[in-house]
């Protein structure tokens, strides 16, 4: 377990324990007080805190910590308790959004996705504060999340950046020597297209996966670290809208195989204007069934 969660499970426990003593109606010190008396950062005390808040056993407003219910020996946290990784956490999370589960809008409670998808509250409180820099959540007025989730002016303004940082990509891979890897990456990419096309009545589900690898590799030749933050929530993005709308999905996956296939041999000419003529058709009719993949949903 990692050395964060298990301070914050041993201040939970602590602050737990002082709730008991100190009983209803009762107010808990401040903030710094605490985090000085437990030897840990604010921080740990304020997830701690925000987790006794959404239990019901104290009520939080402002600087103000009342005690309103006496806590059970039961709900202390297990130091024990094994959690999943970072990575596992963030393509559970966007699984369970992009499959549209919750409406957007929706308060998220720390404490039931904490145990949904099997990590401490002070992680999930850790990941969605990184989460909401891509607009998908909000930290709300009085404490807690918001699921902003996602809609369609959320899809269009991703689409416009992704059309961006990829056609800068295409114009930086077009002029790269003969002897970079991305070359032999790309006739890997080939082949794996046509191998694909030779089983694609039965394993055209399987494209969904090609095609987010295709495009991190074009994207990843270029090194910028903001483009390469945002690379992963348009890659999963993208991998999920081939699979909202089931009627036409092996004939769309067919015709997106053919566009990867045009565009790698457009990179190849070594003819920026061809490539990147050709990049914007695809990236063009991507954003169209995305955009039409969100109408059954009744996002348009």
């Amino acid at each position: 377990m990692a050395r964060t969660d298990t301070r914050y499970r041993m201040t939970f426990n602590r602050l737990l324990g002082l709730c008991r003593t100190l009983g209803p109606k009762s107010r808990l010190p401040s903030e710094l007080m605490l985090a000085a008396e437990m030897n840990v950062s604010r921080t740990v005390v304020r997830s701690a805190l925000q987790t006794l808040d959404e239990r019901g056993i104290i009520r939080w407003e402002g600087r103000e910590k009342c005690i309103i219910r006496e806590p059970d020996l039961a709900e202390r946290l297990s130091l024990g308790e094994e959690t999943i990784s970072p990575e596992e956490l963030e393509r559970r999370f966007l699984d369970w959004i992009l499959r549209f589960d919750v409406p957007p809008g929706t308060a998220l409670n720390v404490t039931q996705l904490s145990k949904r998808f099997s990590v401490a509250p002070h992680t999930l409180q850790e990941f969605l504060a990184s989460l909401s820099r891509f607009g998908l959540v909000e930290r709300r007025s009085r404490g807690g999340w918001r699921l902003l989730g996602f809609t369609l002016d959320f899809a269009v303004e991703l689409s416009d950046f992704r059309m961006m940082i990829e056609l800068n990509a295409v114009q930086h891979l077009v002029g790269l020597p003969s002897e970079h890897p991305i070359w032999r990456r790309l006739d890997a990419f080939e082949a794996r297209h046509h191998a694909l096309l030779t089983r694609l009545e039965t394993d055209f589900h399987d494209f969904s996966q090609l095609d987010g690898e295709f495009h991190v590799a074009l994207c990843g030749v270029v090194k910028n670290r903001f483009a390469d933050e945002f690379q992963k929530v348009i890659s999963l993005i993208f991998h999920y809208h081939y699979q909202w709308e089931k009627a036409g999905e092996r004939d769309r996956n067919e015709a997106a195989i053919g566009e990867h296939l045009k565009l790698i041999d457009a990179l190849r000419s070594g003819e920026p204007e061809r490539a990147l003529s050709t990049a914007r058709e695809h990236l063009a009719t991507s954003r169209e069934t995305l955009l039409a993949s969100l109408k059954v949903h009744n996002f348009t």
